[in-house]
């Protein structure tokens, strides 16, 4: 007899065109069922969107499923165990509404048919998934991409292939342009493939016109092609972590921004010829005598913009009274992952700073956390916050918090409160299911505990993913920030999420200094109630000055240590757009 699946039986009940499935109930009833989706998850046609991630025992998705939910837009089958067999049954029609397709952390040593390749399996006809526009396919074992995934996903804007086997980029990914009209993934601008066994970066990287976004970092490559500086729109490009022939290109992929490397390959470096570097160089001199004419001096300007996004790291060791946070055994099974750093030197004071940062981290929240359903982001101002800290559980009707924004309430209540708001919302809106917005909430369904950040006095200062404490809120006098990034999905989103977050901290702050504003009467102190709870800080310091970050450290009840950020290998993210001083 096959198990009872109440999540499809509710979700067909009440028209749902959202679902996610997880857990160990979920795991058990998937291996029951022989490593594949049930049959009944077929009968949802209305579906939208449709995730089931860490499920180990899903090794195929069954028949039918692309022909059943021809609705789809979103589909995340992260960290199971599909391989492209078990990916073919499903996948084998198309999905024209699909947008989003996340199969990271999978099995995957090829890719299905429909998604191009193999290549005597390449799609022909009209593309499978015409709407496509992000593709995650990062930590599987991918050693080549084909020429079918173009054909299959014409509109795809962010291909991410980190974690794989790849050999070489584009490789055989770019299939022939065609004498007339557009050429193959006319739209990419993202391609991240860090972590591979990348030894080649071909030149036909320059035939993806929208590109803006290039990782390669920790691969194998010797050499950067000349052409990647005829890439016209590319801004962000990460190349550390390769043994480059080239020293000098080698010392200014870890210090320079993408500007100067892109420069330096258009200028001759070590790939075009004598009399073409020549060239290069007399208009070079001729741009800056230009410059200097005009009263500039574009070589200093270009190292006041590396200062404005300078990091220096203070290792524990050097901080006299480092932060630390202690992490109970019961955080386990709610909410297991957390990191936290020590932030000092942002400007929140002027104009609307502290607005911006508010929005920048709700739009983090947006995207990378996916609604906060990945990860959550919590910061406060430094200052209030009394460590060492405790990250712990605690019975929903005995945990309390004073929420930003509200009173002091049990966390069970302000659950329900917050239910009863999203509720309201979807019908106000006339929406079959709430908001993507408060997919968060469903989080804690059914969790005999949830997970707290508490001071040394024993307050509650976050209840994550729900909302951070109105005692360690961000206003715009903040000078210091603890920053706090919790996952119950993996320590590595913990980590990239962070990165991220620094990143943006930085930027928002050269833009605050490049942009001098008034001190206003700006009273944006804080954020809304949910899982956004921002809390910028503000440290008023002269352009030259970095950022600070301080390293946490998180320790189990013994003091054994669990995990220390940011490490040596912390940052590497962004680190194109970052010059890190450790």
């Amino acid at each position: 007899m096959a198990a009872a699946w109440p999540e499809l039986e509710a979700a067909a009940r009440e028209r749902r065109r959202e679902l996610a499935l997880a857990g160990a109930a979920v795991a058990e009833r998937v291996a029951a069922g022989g490593g594949r989706l049930p049959a009944a998850l077929l009968a949802l046609p209305l579906l939208q969107s449709l995730e089931l991630s860490g499920c180990a025992a899903l090794r195929e998705l069954g028949p039918g499923l692309a022909a059943a939910l021809p609705a789809l837009h979103t589909l995340v089958l992260r960290g199971n165990a599909l391989g492209p067999a078990g990916l073919g049954a499903g996948l084998g029609g198309p999905l024209p509404a699909l947008r989003l397709l996340d199969l990271s952390g999978n099995g995957l040593e090829a890719l299905p048919a429909a998604l191009g390749g193999p290549a005597d399996a390449a799609p022909a006809g009209a593309p499978a998934f015409p709407q496509l526009r992000s593709l995650n396919l990062s930590g599987n074992r991918l050693r080549e991409l084909g020429p079918g995934l173009a054909l299959a996903a014409p509109q795809l804007q962010a291909l991410l292939l980190s974690g794989n086997r790849l050999r070489a980029l584009p490789g055989g990914l770019l299939p022939p342009a065609p004498a007339a009209g557009p050429g193959p993934f006319p739209l990419l601008s993202r391609l991240e493939a860090a972590d591979n066994e990348v030894a080649e970066l071909g030149a036909g990287i320059a035939a993806l016109p929208a590109l803006k976004s290039l990782d390669v970092a920790n691969n194998r490559l010797q050499e950067l092609p000349a052409a990647l500086a005829d890439c016209p729109r590319l801004k962000e490009a990460n190349f550390r972590g390769n043994q480059l022939k080239d020293k000098r290109l080698e010392k200014m992929v870890n210090g320079c921004q993408t500007k100067a490397i892109l420069e330096y390959l258009r200028a001759g470096g070590r790939g075009r010829g004598k009399a073409e570097g020549a060239r290069e160089e007399a208009r070079k001199k001729k741009r800056e005598k230009q410059q200097q004419k005009d009263g500039g001096d574009g070589e200093r300007d270009e190292l006041e913009e590396a200062r404005k996004l300078l990091v220096k790291v203070l290792h524990v060791s050097e901080n006299p009274a480092p932060m630390v946070v202690r992490a109970s055994p019961g955080v386990k099974d709610v909410r297991a992952f957390i990191v936290c750093c020590v932030l000092k030197g942002v400007n929140l004071q002027p104009g609307n700073a502290l607005k911006r940062f508010l929005s920048a981290q709700t739009k983090l929240h947006e995207d990378i956390c996916e609604k906060r359903t990945a990860a959550t982001i919590a910061t406060h101002d430094l200052q209030l916050v009394k460590g060492p800290l405790t990250y712990d559980v605690r019975p929903p009707d005995e945990l309390k918090i004073m929420p930003l924004g509200r009173k002091e309430i049990k966390a069970k209540d302000l659950l329900r409160q917050l239910h009863l708001e999203a509720e309201e919302q979807r019908k106000q809106k006339k929406r079959q299911n709430v908001s993507g917005l408060h997919k968060y909430l469903q989080l804690l369904d059914g969790k005999d505990n949830y997970p707290c950040l508490m001071d040394a006095e024993g307050v509650v200062i976050s209840f994550p993913p729900i909302t951070n404490s109105e005692k360690t809120k961000i206003r715009k006098d903040t000078r210091d920030l603890f920053l706090e990034v919790t996952s119950n999905t993996s320590l590595q989103i913990c980590k990239d999420v962070m990165d991220t977050l620094i990143l943006k901290i930085a930027e928002l702050n050269r833009f605050t200094l490049e942009n001098k504003e008034d001190s206003g009467s700006d009273n944006e102190s804080d954020a809304l109630c949910g899982p956004v709870n921002l809390n910028p800080s503000q440290n008023v310091q002269p352009t030259n000055f970095p950022l600070v970050v301080e390293q946490v450290r998180v320790v189990d009840t013994d003091g054994n240590l669990k995990v220390l950020y940011p490490s040596k290998t912390d940052l590497a993210t962004v680190s194109s757009l970052l010059t890190v001083i450790r």
